[in-house]
């Protein structure tokens, strides 16, 4: 196992580094067993249960060859090890016995965001399109290309992204979901007062209107507007008080009392787009309030500041922007959050060569695009909840 670089290393220091070095090369198993869970279906098997179950009714509930039999219990026992399954003793109650003597088991919170109805669950939909660009990852950083992605595909994410007909609607199904998910938890009782006082929003990039239909539906008494890009919106039909609407977030935004971005991906489409412009005309010119979930982080330092510029000149009196996007090195977050803020923010540079901010950076393009102060007024998971004053 030793050899000359090793002389330096104290016993305890090189069983380690060996230990370290082999999670290090497999780290991919966490992927590919949650895909065969997935592919299993055990999600599905336990939810329908309805409770826990041992091993034995887990393996007969699934389509699986009774000659892999002994080797399940290998699978369950690295889903339970990496935090998606929960395995409870015989003596808990409300759970089933059985003869295999290994307990039951129960879905994770992890599991049940995952399953297969639930968010970002295709996960063998994202094998050919999206891992290649981090196998281009080593090439990138040798030569002048945007992205990894791009050296991998010769083509922009979002520009690839919308021609791949597949891969596109995997995306924003997926994106539409995580934002429905996070505006379940912002407008619950705890944290509605985001939206305390508006009488008007618009969703930019807001796609088919997920966002702004969870918002009219808490607040029915607010008239919400989406503001996407004319293939996107064309066909879609609002209702009472909620209006489609085409535009471009780098060319302008209509003056309401607030205006809310939520989707990470029509809009993104829109850089260097000489769409027209229809402005809704129903709405009074009045405060105004400029929202943009997790959009940001997909331009670099001059975009954004364009754009946050275009929010700037739409408000009028006091008026404020309301971004909800992540704050790297956020000292308030545990370990597992930290770990996956740097997972995103690596992506980020795989696909977009963009990032994510700490305050500092945040501040930056703040004052950069005119506005004289900011506050971070909370954490959501992941990501806070900041407002922006001109």
């Amino acid at each position: 196992m030793a050899d000359h670089n090793d002389q330096n290393l104290a016993p305890s220091e090189l069983l380690l580094a060996e230990t370290q070095s082999w999670n290090q090369l497999y780290f991919f198993i966490e992927h590919v067993t949650l895909k065969c869970a997935l592919q299993l279906g055990i999600p599905d098997a336990i939810t329908k249960h309805g409770k826990p179950m041992t091993l034995s009714k887990l393996m007969s509930s699934l389509s699986i060859s009774p000659s892999k039999y002994p080797y399940f219990h290998r699978l369950t026992r690295i889903l339970v090890r990496y935090g998606l399954l929960i395995l409870q003793k015989h003596e808990d109650t409300n759970v089933d016995d059985g003869d295999d003597g290994k307990g039951c088991y129960s879905l994770a919170p992890a599991d049940r965001y995952i399953m297969k109805d639930g968010p970002w669950n295709s996960m063998e939909d994202q094998d050919s399109f999206f891992f290649k660009a981090w196998n281009c990852l080593g090439d990138w950083f040798r030569n002048e290309d945007p992205s990894s992605f791009y050296t991998a595909y010769g083509d922009l994410f979002w520009s690839k992204l919308s021609r791949d007909t597949s891969s596109g609607n995997w995306f924003h199904v997926n994106m539409a979901r995580d934002s429905r998910s996070f505006m379940n938890v912002l407008i619950g009782n705890v944290f509605k007062d985001v939206f305390k006082g508006l009488t008007s929003l618009v969703d930019v990039g807001g796609g088919t209107g997920t966002v702004a239909m969870i918002i009219t539906k808490k607040f029915p008494d607010m008239k919400c507007i989406v503001l996407d890009l004319p293939p996107i919106v064309a066909n879609l039909h609002g209702s009472e008080n909620l209006e489609f609407v085409a535009g471009d977030m780098f060319q302008k935004i209509p003056p309401v009392n607030a205006v809310y971005s939520s989707r990470k991906g029509s809009e993104k489409l829109a850089l260097g787009s000489k769409f027209e412009f229809h402005c809704y005309e129903g709405l009074p010119i009045a405060e105004l309030e400029w929202r943009k979930e997790s959009i940001l982080h997909d331009w670099n330092d001059e975009e954004c500041v364009k754009i946050l510029k275009n929010c700037k000149d739409a408000i009028t009196g006091s008026g404020k922007v309301i971004i909800i996007d992540m704050v790297m090195e956020n000292p308030e977050l545990d370990d597992v959050s930290f770990q996956a803020q740097l997972f995103i923010d690596m992506l980020m540079m795989v696909f977009l060569g963009s990032k994510e901010r700490n305050k500092k950076e945040w501040e930056k393009l703040f004052f950069d695009a005119g506005f004289t102060s900011y506050k971070i007024i909370l954490t959501l998971g992941l990501r806070s909840v900041i407002e922006v004053y001109p």
